[in-house]
């Protein structure tokens, strides 16, 4: 049986270049078990973002500090909330200080998996979900999942007031207690079934069930539908990111071209002024030789 939440975390712990090819065959080795539940839900995976992936990686592989950030959320909501002015500050000391520690630890564990790459890391993303952890709890949970698949930010802190509900129950109405109650009349007999509706019924009964088996396989259909368009739509926002990164690496070629352009013609300035320079030495060689 396959181990759909071993996957999952495998998928979210590894740089996301590599994610298109993973996924898929992870798709494809559930469909071969026979798991069309697992592939389904392999299949609905998108793709994380490099600065998402990080912060995973942390989330993933130093859960106890995401803990901490959940605690100190809690307890900067509570000093929010109860006004209480200098602890407030102190939170928010250590606040500042705490993300930058889990930056460093998001940089760390991402240069462990890519070596030199982790100096174009998009660090400044990373802190900024991790302060919106610290501001909002849903942000935290998604944080706390280790399958974030893009950076958060947020704008201020402080909790935004939720509606207050009131549970409805079988017990609620909007009758009057004190009204007179009033017996509703008895329901009439029903009449005798007759032969002819007995076999109308015995039709319908047919046709219910034909209908049925046509729902079935419509929404069998209409799942394997889904499932080819959620692919296609996977396959869409990998090329974009493919593109962007593309498009990244060409703006950085264009850079590099323009410099060594600048270095070649430089060189060429030099090697010009010492051909002369042999140029002129050597011939004052020969008129001294002809003296």
């Amino acid at each position: 049986m396959l181990a759909i939440d071993v996957v999952v975390r495998r998928l979210y712990e590894a740089p996301p270049e590599g994610f298109v090819a993973a996924r898929a065959a992870a798709i494809e080795e559930a469909r071969r078990a026979g798991e069309r539940e697992a592939a389904k839900r392999l299949a609905a995976l998108k793709k994380p973002t490099v600065a998402a992936w990080v912060v995973n990686l942390v989330a993933l592989r130093r859960p106890e500090l995401i803990e901490e950030l959940v605690e100190l959320s809690t307890a900067l909501r509570a000093a929010q909330r109860e006004l209480r002015g200098d602890e407030l500050r102190e939170l928010s000391t250590q606040r500042r200080q705490f993300v930058s520690s889990l930056v460093e630890a998001a940089r760390r564990l991402a240069a462990e998996e890519i070596g030199a790459g982790a100096g174009k890391l998009p660090l400044g993303d990373v802190e900024a979900t991790f302060t919106a952890a610290l501001a909002d709890p849903e942000i935290a949970g998604q944080v706390r999942s280790g399958r974030l698949i893009r950076a958060v930010s947020y704008a201020g802190f402080g909790e935004v007031p939720r509606p207050r509900l009131r549970l409805v129950t079988d017990t609620d109405d909007d009758t009057d207690e004190d009204a007179p109650v009033v017996a509703a009349p008895a329901p009439p007999e029903p009449p005798r079934r007759s032969r002819e509706d007995e076999r109308r019924r015995r039709e319908l009964e047919r046709e219910l069930n034909a209908a049925r088996a046509d729902e079935r396989r419509a929404d069998g259909r209409l799942e394997r539908a889904e499932d080819a368009e959620r692919e296609a739509g996977h396959v869409v926002e990998d090329l974009d990111a493919e593109l962007a990164e593309l498009e990244r690496r060409r703006t950085e070629a264009i850079a590099d071209v323009a410099r060594r352009k600048l270095a070649r013609r430089a060189a060429e300035r030099e090697a010009a002024a010492a051909r002369r320079r042999v140029g002129d030495v050597q011939a004052a060689l020969d008129e001294l030789a002809a003296t």
